[in-house]
């Protein structure tokens, strides 16, 4: 695999995404901010939003809070027929810092990284691409072709 194939998403974390005491935002969030990210890898890989399957890895690294602003990246990593590996990584770039006021935040001096995964896509057979053989250039598969 020579091409780079990423997405990247920057999301403001409402009120609404907030589960715990203290406005802490759960884990779902950001699993689901990953799953958006591999929607759009897998477009722009295949021209089908795929379905992602599962999670091989997940390590959440900091709190989130409402009113951070997250920055979430998907790199595609590994690729065969029919499935699609991404690693993900989502950093708070804006801190959201209520302590100080009800309307104060905080642009972070280097962003903190808040989760890290990697997972796994799969493609409709019908909708797969594959590389043509010594042309590096997409081949759209045809339905009921291996």
């Amino acid at each position: 695999m020579t091409e780079t194939v990423t997405a990247t998403l920057r999301v403001r974390i409402g009120q609404k995404d907030a589960h715990y005491g203290g406005n802490l935002v759960d884990g779902a969030c950001i699993l689901r901010l990953f799953g958006d990210v591999v929607t759009e890898i897998t477009i722009q890989t295949d021209g089908d939003e795929g379905l992602l399957t599962g999670y091989s890895e997940v390590e959440f690294t900091a709190p989130v809070y409402a009113g951070d602003y997250i920055e979430v990246t998907g790199r595609l990593v590994g690729r065969s027929r029919l499935r699609r590996t991404v690693e993900f990584t989502a950093r708070k770039c804006i801190a959201a810092r209520y302590d100080l006021g009800a309307t104060r935040a905080e642009v972070l001096d280097e962003p903190v990284l808040v989760c890290r995964a990697v997972g796994t896509a799969v493609i409709p057979r019908a909708a797969a691409r594959r590389r043509s053989a010594g042309s590096g250039a997409p081949h759209v598969g045809l339905p009921g072709e291996e």
